[in-house]
């Protein structure tokens, strides 16, 4: 279990007043702190639907619910459970179906990279009619043949454009901070530069702890979750340990929560400095039978699947709990 000791798991809420007091500021700039939103009471949890790619419409609801979760982060993009093109015929029952089953749809995780993708506006303005205020957005890449400070400048008026259509209806979008070889938004600090100036509730960053400490794993990721500030408007939750491949490399093997090296105790602990105030989402990257990469179809008994789910979002709302945030 993720259980580290006090001298290796210090950054604690109470370290991080202490430093707010030495620097002036306050703790919930310090850890992130999203702006305009309310200060945070409890997160509730929401499946990332990829990893129940295998369900459909009121099964799909059944089952979260019967799991524990408190709601569904609904992939709109090719090969989830909304296609792009029928979001406008698609989206509302099924988020009806949702709701229907006490959950709620804090998000939808969509292929938009910029105003121009396809099926943008129709659906923003279906998420924007059914209230849900939050996508997930991203997608860019660095040309390792052009300048960074190029690409940065030239991605500003690219994101810009898409802040203005994101105003126009009222929502919100979060870039999704994965890691990996030149892929923008792993350092995190770049989207600092993409992002400054522009209205945190237009466009912002879903931070993906996991993706975060492979990153990095020392102190990176306390920095990266700092910088977000203002932006901070979702949470992705997964853990990992470093391992060999096949061919002696190091790379990130995803685990089950508390199996890996992800420091959530302090993680949470900055979260609840935080005014942070959700979508949170809980991921399953580890071998899974096939939901683990949103296959249709498992090689595992279905059960085996939601017991391994139970089991992580409880370990994660015990964090939550520790952390004041459950």
């Amino acid at each position: 279990m993720n259980r580290a000791s006090p001298e290796t798991n210090s950054l604690s809420r109470r370290s991080l007043m202490r430093g707010a007091a030495v620097l002036g500021v306050s703790a919930g700039a310090i850890a992130g702190e999203s702006g305009t939103e309310q200060a945070n009471s409890k997160l509730k949890v929401a499946i990332f639907s990829k990893h129940l790619q295998f369900l459909q419409g009121a099964e799909l609801a059944q089952t979260a619910a019967d799991i524990g979760f408190d709601g569904i982060d609904v992939t709109v993009r090719n090969g989830g459970h909304v296609d792009p093109a029928r979001v406008r015929q698609d989206l509302p029952p099924l988020v009806a179906a949702i709701r229907s089953h006490g959950l709620e749809a804090p998000m939808i995780t969509t292929d938009i990279v910029d105003a121009g993708t396809p099926h943008a506006d129709d659906i923003l303005q279906t998420m924007a009619e059914l209230g849900i205020r939050r996508y997930r957005w991203g997608g860019f890449k660095y040309n390792r043949e052009q300048p960074l400070t190029k690409q940065l400048e030239d991605l500003k008026p690219r994101v810009a454009k898409l802040a203005d259509l994101n105003s126009r209806y009222r929502v919100g979008a979060m870039y999704h901070t994965h890691s990996g070889v030149d892929l923008v938004g792993a350092p995190i600090w770049d989207l600092h530069e993409i992002l400054a100036g522009l209205d945190p509730q237009a466009v912002g960053v879903n931070y993906d702890i996991g993706h975060a400490t492979v990153e990095g794993g020392f102190g990176g990721w306390i920095d990266s979750f700092r910088i977000t500030g203002a932006y901070l408007r979702g949470i992705a939750v997964k853990d990992f340990l470093w391992a060999k491949d096949s061919k002696g490399s190091w790379r990130p093997q995803w685990k089950p929560l508390g199996d890996g090296m992800v420091r959530f105790p302090a993680f949470f602990d900055m979260v609840a400095a935080s005014r942070f105030s959700g979508p949170l989402q809980l991921h399953f990257e580890y071998p899974l039978g096939g939901a683990n990469e949103g296959k249709r179809t498992l090689t595992i008994p279905r059960e085996q699947v939601f017991r391994a789910m139970r089991r992580d979002l409880r370990q994660l709302r015990s964090w939550l709990t520790e952390a004041s945030l459950a």
